[in-house]
């Protein structure tokens, strides 16, 4: 009886919304949970009692009665067959009771805080039109069920493909950022390996989509919090325009993220961008609507590291991109945060990092967006009777430099960085002392 009452409550309050040109949606408002925001740090869309137009408040508290009556009904999924005997239709509906999507329940009545965030995403792809939203989860759930996504992190596949995916790193305003190196395909073994046959292609599909599960888990579907991802997709060295396979599969893979992940990718940013990349993707712009064309954002490789820069910390960004961040890191983590400092045309300068006390190690590192300038290391001692000890000196930087050096009187070190080029070099940089124990060699 419970969930008769429920499902009637909300088929009359909808109808009764309709009705009242509006008036019974706002007496409902105060019942409704998770409509008033659905925000990200910084940058995303913020739904607030002020800012959410009334029709879109109202669209989101019809979506809400749709797929609570759906899931009460037991047809969120389909109608289940007449030939089912009573007793497996009831234990049909008590399953579907606790259906959820990304971890997160699609039930309303149980009022979990992501149950809003997760349908306003769905609301959102549709333009706020119910109808079409209410397919668009109904096609999602169908797909992962048939596509037995639930049970896809478990899964083994190919262990070649596993130097594909770079490090797993977060953005200024906190979304996961996964990369995708597709450099590699350009071995022929490799490629043919991974692409020789229609089953090989899927399997590699399945991987993409493995890989998304797996970022999906670190987001966080609650007021306030981040849900969405971006994805970024290195192209240096990657096979030309010849590589079919490999199109047609990231074609494949990209109707998947518009139908079935709806909202949940924040940016696409692909770097290294060749020139017959863009011929290949104004075909892809044909295809897909306008929503998923606005997430696309292309770097040439001289743009790559200044533009992932603009959404990446450095202290976050790997060092193969131009940032900071390094795997099993023992001496800097994504806390410690980066300086930054430009240095003119034609001009040199110096950093400095004082140290008062003796006993210590500092460890210091530094990248410079664009390179092609000259840097020396050298340690200055504050007593003038003690000598200046040069530790590192090149004509042309060319990669992230990270050096340190025990301290054994009060000084300082100093970076000195000649930008002999026509254009402003930006440097990003940071340093840490280390308490240190020396160790001696005893001789005898």
């Amino acid at each position: 009886m419970a969930e008769e009452n429920d499902t009637s409550h909300c088929k009359n309050g909808n109808e009764n919304g309709k009705r009242n040109n509006g008036n019974e949606v706002e007496d409902n408002e105060s019942e409704v949970t998770n409509i008033d925001q659905e925000s990200e740090l910084g940058g995303e869309n913020t739904y607030s009692s002020v800012e959410m137009k009334h029709k879109k408040k109202k669209a989101l508290l019809e979506f809400r009665c749709w797929v609570e009556n759906a899931i009460l009904g037991n047809y969120l999924l389909g109608k289940p067959p007449k030939s089912l005997s009573p007793f497996k239709i009831k234990r049909a509906r008590e399953q579907l009771r606790d259906i959820t999507l990304w971890g997160v329940p699609l039930l309303p009545s149980k009022g979990h805080e992501g149950t809003d965030i997760v349908l306003l995403k769905f609301l959102k792809a549709k333009d706020f039109k119910v109808h079409e939203a209410f397919g668009m989860l109904w096609k999602t759930l169908k797909w992962r069920r048939e596509y037995k996504t639930e049970g896809i992190l478990d899964e083994k596949l190919d262990s070649d493909l596993e130097n594909l995916v770079c490090l797993i790193s977060r953005d200024k305003e906190g979304h996961p950022s996964c990369f995708l190196n597709y450099g590699p395909f350009k071995d022929k073994e490799l490629y043919k390996k991974v692409f020789g046959s229609e089953e090989k292609c899927d399997k590699f599909l399945r991987w993409k989509v493995q890989n998304v599960e797996k970022v999906i888990k670190k987001l966080r579907f609650k007021n306030g919090g981040v849900n969405s991802i971006v994805q970024i997709i290195d192209l240096k060295n990657s096979p030309g325009p010849a590589m079919k396979e490999l199109h047609s599969v990231s074609k494949k893979f990209m109707f998947l993220l518009q139908d079935y992940y709806p909202e949940l990718i924040h940016k696409i940013i692909v770097i290294n961008v060749p020139l017959w990349y863009y011929a290949s993707h104004v075909l892809l712009l044909r295809v897909i609507n306008q929503r998923t064309k606005r997430k696309f954002v292309f770097a040439r490789p001289s743009k790559a590291t200044k533009t992932l820069l603009k959404i990446i910390a450095p202290e976050n960004l790997p060092v193969e991109y131009g940032g900071l961040k390094r795997e099993s890191d023992d001496d800097f983590t994504s806390a410690d945060n980066a300086s930054e400092h430009t240095i003119r045309a034609n001009s040199v300068a110096h950093i400095e990092f004082p140290v008062t006390e003796a006993g210590v190690t500092m460890v210091w590192e530094l990248t410079v967006v664009g390179w092609d300038v000259s840097y020396k290391e050298e340690f200055i001692p504050d007593d003038e009777g003690s000598y200046k000890i040069l530790l590192q000196n090149q004509e042309i930087m060319g990669e992230c430099v990270r050096n340190s050096f025990y301290i054994s009187e009060p000084g300082r070190i100093v970076l000195t960085i000649d930008n002999g080029t026509l254009n402003k070099k930006r440097v990003l940089y940071r340093s840490k002392a280390k308490p240190t124990v020396p160790m001696y060699i005893f001789l005898k």
